[in-house]
């Protein structure tokens, strides 16, 4: 399978800053091609590596481009003699590796150690005399990279030698950089290996490097990958999309016309933009074709809009939405809210007058230049720093919150078959949430992937110490743990004090991220008889009863009557109160605001007069609402106790999804302590409600 049957965009605009140098765009899949180390003088740079040099000064004119001859002549001179299973010399893949990076902008630490990351692993060259030659930066990223070459990719070996990969990458995402342009040079060579080692790459690029290039924001690499797999691993539907596509490609297209429309409108406003048509790729494509159906002619690209500031990106967009008609349910704004692998640009579509609906892409150059390189385009991240030794672990200024997570977990993962289901589930996400803390800190943030649960916010901020997690308040109201979050929301959760605490089997249903989900799994493993909130289960409310009974202090202007105290509205001294003659010549005694005066009043029950006695003492009855926990009714009536308090009555209900409310007939000594008790029964821990029936 030849790599040109796979990208589309082979004839894909010419990139800005190149046109304006007068060169055209390479073909990098030809570069296996390239002369090599030619009759060249001591200060002119090898002939092989003048594309680079090229490229490399298109992005950064200033740049010292002795490193790179000094780094092509190692590596040529310690892979000569060494071939490519397609029969090229092997030199040409460090090259092409090189060039690919290049073109993205990286900076000159990264195609020196991209030229030699090949060496240390198949050559007699050393790390050492990587160091010596080029500098720890140069031999730190190197070092990473032959960790990660070292990947065998048979079955039982990915799960642990993908981990290996993720630490190396976590110490410097170069390295993943590196391994993405190292893949991609691969697969457009993949044709002269066997069908089944063509589909066993091809599954492990789809399940773990396209979601990492996605994430690390390296669009120019994720979307040739998705192609190059694609036709390895649906080629029917491949050759499907390839047939629209050249169908397309012998109609007219209204893509140009409805741009120079766009320009015309843009200058007669008076902003300075450059309008680019962009053709898609083959899966976006076919993912269009699925969704849609028939395509028409403005399906097959996107209008790209560049300007220079972030104003100018807003001023394009009115005046889109102001000359076309706006589909409005296309728009997204990810300037203002940014997706969590650096992208920014504004989306929208607008109708045009001849029946067509163009997508449309707004967004600066320097965000252009970041949306297709990603991370590669952040340049060196410790330039203001002390190098690193190779053997250093280090913290990656750059290094997005998503990859933190995946550095913190890999660690604690038990098994490399659990960290190998766990990595792709993680990495199939493709939207992160930003929720804060309680105090609403800005260091007081967190970032979880889009459909978390307070259960992912509690072990993403406590670790292990979230097992006794019993409830959470989000945006101030009270909520199960089960509770999704949104981009934006405040949580702060509840811990039990009770170290025996755990969580509940049901917790795994709702958590999302790799910690919580190992955490849980982990503690439930280690506790197979469960000690964290039992789940609810039918079962009888607990009673406990005590001895008093009666109406308390009230007295009824009726001789010998039994009263009671009604146990709807629980009235104590000084609540205004009504009584009514019931069956059996007993007397029920309600709050005159109770719902039952009116309905005992219009069923013509006999009004009793009711007052109550000199005493101070009343009976009362409290509904309690909190989250399950052990030992709760024991702290609960503890803190009853401690007010003097006696407990006529308690009943239990059974938990639900982890909420137990609590009913309590109690008798006071005085009535005027009822404010102080309530609020010592909502100070136990897990209490968030306490209120008269």
């Amino acid at each position: 399978m030849s790599a040109e049957a796979t990208n589309p965009e082979a004839h894909a605009e010419v990139r800005p800053e190149l046109r304006r140098r007068g060169r055209t765009r390479l073909d990098l899949r030809r570069l296996g091609r390239a002369a090599l180390l030619g009759p060249t003088s001591r200060d002119r740079l090898p002939d092989a590596i003048g594309h680079v040099a090229e490229a490399h000064r298109a992005h950064h004119p200033d740049a010292d481009l002795s490193i790179l001859r000094r780094a092509y002549l190692l590596a040529e001179t310690s892979h000569r003699g060494q071939m490519r299973k397609s029969g090229e010399p092997y030199i040409t893949h460090p090259l092409a590796v090189t060039l690919i990076l290049a073109e993205l902008g990286a900076e000159t630490t990264t195609l020196t150690a991209s030229l030699l990351h090949d060496t240390v692993e198949d050559t007699d060259v050393t790390l050492d005399q990587v160091r010596e030659e080029f500098g720890a930066e140069v031999c730190f990223i190197v070092d990473g990279v032959t960790k990660v070459e070292k990947i065998d990719y048979g079955a039982a070996a990915e799960p642990e030698t993908f981990r290996k990969m993720l630490v190396a990458t976590g110490n410097d995402v170069r390295v993943m950089s590196i391994k993405l342009a190292d893949r991609l040079h691969n697969m457009r060579t993949l044709g002269v290996m066997r069908p089944e080692k063509q589909e066993r790459i091809a599954k492990v690029t789809r399940d773990v490097l396209i979601p990492l290039a996605e994430r690390l924001g390296v669009q120019a690499l994720k979307t040739e990958l998705e192609d190059l797999v694609f036709a390895i691993l649906h080629p029917e539907e491949y050759e499907h999309t390839r047939a629209l596509i050249a169908a397309h490609a012998g109609e007219a297209d209204p893509l140009p016309a409805i741009a120079d429309s766009v320009r015309a409108v843009l200058r007669e406003a008076g902003v300075t933009a450059e309008v680019l048509v962009r053709p898609r790729h083959f899966v976006s494509v076919h993912r269009i074709s699925r969704t849609r159906g028939e395509l028409r002619g403005s399906d097959f690209g996107r209008i790209l809009v560049l300007v220079g500031e972030n104003a100018d990106c807003y001023a394009v967009l009115g005046e889109l939405h102001t000359c076309f008609t706006p589909v409005v349910s296309e728009f997204k704004d990810f300037i203002a809210v940014p997706k969590f692998n650096l992208y920014q640009s504004l989306h929208t579509a607008v109708a045009v007058p001849e029946g067509y609906v163009a997508e449309v892409i707004v967004r600066t150059r320097q965000m252009h230049r970041v949306a297709e390189a990603g991370v590669v385009a952040l340049g060196n991240p410790y330039a203001t720093g002390e190098p690193a030794d190779c053997d250093e672990e280090r913290v990656d200024p750059t290094r997005p919150g998503w990859l933190s997570r995946l550095l913190d977990w890999q660690q604690s993962a038990p098994d490399p078959d659990t960290f190998w289901t766990v990595l792709r589930a993680e990495l199939a996400q493709d939207r992160e949430i930003t929720v804060y803390r309680e105090d609403g800190s800005a260091s007081g943030t967190m970032s979880l992937p889009a459909g978390a649960s307070c259960i992912d916010a509690a072990y993403a901020q406590h670790g292990e110490a979230a097992h006794g997690c019993i409830g959470a308040r989000v945006n101030g109201r009270l909520t199960s743990l089960s509770s999704p979050l949104s981009d934006g929301d405040t949580v702060q959760l509840l811990l039990a004090q009770d170290a025996s605490s755990g969580p509940a089997a049901d917790w795994l249903d709702h958590a999302r991220t790799p910690a919580a989900r190992i955490a849980i799994s982990s503690w439930l493993q280690s506790h197979p008889d469960g000690a964290g909130p039992a789940a609810a289960a039918p079962r009888a409310p607990l009673s406990v009863v005590g001895a008093r009974g009666g109406g308390g202090n009230a007295v009824v202007d009726l001789p010998d009557a039994t009263v009671r105290l009604a146990g709807c509205c629980t009235p104590v001294p000084p609540d205004a109160v009504a009584g009514f003659l019931v069956r059996g010549g007993a007397v029920t005694v309600h709050r005159v605001h109770c719902p039952a005066v009116a309905q005992m009043r219009s069923v013509g029950r006999t009004a009793v007069a009711v007052h109550w006695r000199a005493t101070a003492d009343c009976r009362v009855t409290l509904l309690a609402e909190s989250f399950g926990r052990p030992h709760l009714l024991a702290d609960l009536t503890e803190a009853i106790a401690r007010e003097g308090v006696e407990v006529v009555s308690a009943t239990v209900e059974p938990p639900v999804e982890q909420r137990v409310r609590h009913s309590y007939t109690l008798q006071l000594p005085d009535a005027t302590g009822l404010a102080a008790l309530m609020r010592a029964m909502r100070d136990v821990p897990g209490v968030y409600d306490v209120r008269r029936t």
